[in-house]
């Protein structure tokens, strides 16, 4: 059954360890994993993609199940492009050109112009 909500975001948070050399390599790994699979990232550990309907979250989340390495927590989550639209950014830690941008009215994020 589809989900009346057919357009959304896939967010990927996640806390690796990176206490040794072969975990930090892994989490690196990921990392690019997902920017392989047309994510973003938001954060140092929150990684978004746009997404058409619900099946689509759920084969990215099978995709992102098999990229992750076996130690450490992620977690994958659907939210509507309303809910992405009506988040807001609420602290700083260093001005950037992207929150420059954001804070002008510019487009937060390329990916958002299409629709």
């Amino acid at each position: 059954m589809r989900s009346k909500f057919k357009v959304g975001w896939v967010l990927v948070m996640f806390d690796l360890p990176v206490g040794s050399q072969e975990q930090r390599r892994l989490a690196s790994r990921f990392r690019l994993d997902l920017l392989d699979l047309g994510f973003f990232m938001m954060q140092e550990s929150v990684y978004a993609r746009n997404c058409v309907s619900m099946d689509k979250y759920r084969q990215f989340l099978l995709k992102v199940r098999l990229l992750a390495p076996e130690e450490g927590n992620v977690t994958g989550l659907f939210i509507t492009n309303k809910q992405w639209l009506d988040s807001v950014r609420l602290t700083l830690v260093k001005p950037t050109l992207r929150s420059r941008q954001i804070a002008n009215g510019e487009p937060p994020h390329q990916q958002l112009m299409f629709w």
